[in-house]
């Protein structure tokens, strides 16, 4: 008898797109683009995987930088 699985999903943050975009996938599907930290955390919910801190889970991995870099964006989130 073989079970499932039951290592957790691996949800990779890409490098940012000219557009400081990112898109966020898990295995071969792309669950949407993030243009904030925030974003990653929507997309994930939106996909059932709740992950309770994005910018510091072993769930996610971030390629190209951080949860902090989002080049050509960052004066859109500023109040």
């Amino acid at each position: 008898m073989t079970h499932p699985p039951t290592e957790h999903p691996h949800v990779v943050v890409h490098p940012p797109a000219l557009d400081g975009s990112r898109r966020v996938t898990e295995g071969d599907a792309t669950l949407g683009i993030a243009t904030h930290v925030d974003d990653v955390s929507e997309i994930l919910r939106l996909a059932d995987l709740y992950v309770t801190d994005v910018a510091d889970s072993d769930l996610v991995e971030w390629q190209g930088g951080g949860p902090d870099d989002w080049p050509g964006l960052s004066e859109h989130h500023e109040a």
